[in-house]
């Protein structure tokens, strides 16, 4: 199991689908391996079986994740596994996706095959999180990132912000775009540092800016596509040069007079946006959190000292009232980039 899990980890970009290894393994040694490349591609299982040909009679097959029983972009993996011949199947976890999630494994009970389930469980569906999330709660993964001084400031008091931390966490930072579906700012961060967001998987940003006050001449909407999600009373002319320009416009209702987070992490899901990187600013940051909507923190921390009362902190929103209440993180990791430290982790349901 632990071989399909590092297949698995080999997929590129397999998103909205898991990331799924599988090995058939006869009289002890491994004559087949597969995994899921990407949305549209052949499943784990049937590039095993693919490869096997003739050889698989009295093979076990291990894959990380239930096999799939319904139609998306490929047929049932489970009735190939049956007409196949294997007798017996190792499964690392049960599908979270409602559409199988346990219709596999009572399929191939029910033909006569042996299955085993519950392998090496918290490694699999950590690589699958943002799966599990977005398949189970119709709502995308989120990770901030945030580039701050040693003291929490990602800004002076006179808002000068190029450059805090190094060029090498910069270039590392850019680099993890290509693991997100889209990146996501608001407002301030639009209008003041006028970003291009350059670099994403599918050049896909999204925008949270309530009062549509990002102009049509932003260096966002030079390349690839751009999202904004603004109020539900914004009038059609206001947002007429934006469409012009190609920009998908979504409007939600306000809390608060601010865009409702929750309702427009709904909107982007219905896309099939399943995992975001949220890179800005504070204010947004904050409010994610305390939404309880962020799922993973990568901090690229300098080692500068800002100070000022007045600076601007890199996690802004209500915060929290007693220490009891503060986001803890899990699965801490700690890396040095340049002059530079990461320090990341999984936010604690």
């Amino acid at each position: 199991m632990q071989k399909a899990l590092d297949l698995a980890r080999g997929a590129i970009d397999p998103r909205p689908n898991p990331y799924v290894g599988a090995l058939l393994v006869k009289n002890g040694r491994i004559i087949s391996s597969g995994f899921h490349k990407k949305a549209g591609n052949p499943h784990a299982e049937i590039h095993c079986l693919n490869r096997a040909r003739n050889k698989i009679k009295n093979a076990t097959l291990y894959v990380t994740l239930e096999p799939c029983t319904h139609f998306g972009y490929t047929p049932p993996c489970v009735n190939e596994i049956i007409e196949s011949g294997i007798k017996h199947v190792v499964i690392g976890v049960s599908d979270a996706n409602p559409k199988n999630c346990g219709r596999g494994i009572k399929l191939m009970r029910q033909r006569g095959i042996k299955v085993e389930v519950g392998f090496l469980e918290n490694e699999i569906n950590e690589i699958n999180a943002a799966f599990i999330k977005y398949i189970t709660k119709k709502m995308p993964y989120v990770c901030i990132k945030v580039g701050q001084s040693i003291d929490g400031k990602i800004a002076t008091h006179t808002f000068d912000s190029k450059w805090i931390t190094s060029f090498a966490a910069r270039e590392f930072a850019r680099k993890q775009r290509f693991n997100f579906d889209a990146v996501m700012v608001g407002t301030n961060t639009a209008l003041k540092d006028n970003p291009r967001l350059s670099g994403t998987s599918k050049n896909l940003k999204i925008i949270l800016d309530a009062r549509l006050k990002i102009p049509p001449s932003a260096k966002l909407f030079k390349e690839g596509k751009t999202i904004i999600i603004t109020g539900d009373k914004i009038p059609h002319k206001k947002s007429a040069a934006l469409i012009k320009r190609g920009v998908c416009i979504l409007k939600v209702k306000l809390k608060n007079g601010r865009i409702n987070l929750r309702s427009a992490m709904k909107k982007i899901a219905a896309l099939g946006i399943s995992k975001i990187l949220v890179e800005g600013g504070g204010e947004l940051i904050g409010s994610l959190f305390d939404e309880k909507l962020v799922d993973k923190a990568m901090f690229f921390i300098s080692p500068k000292i800002i100070g000022g009362k007045s600076a601007i902190g890199s996690i802004m929103g209500r915060g929290a009232k007693r220490i009891k209440e503060t986001v803890k993180l899990r699965n801490v990791k700690t890396e040095r980039i340049g002059e530079d430290f990461l320090v990341e982790g999984q936010v604690k349901a």
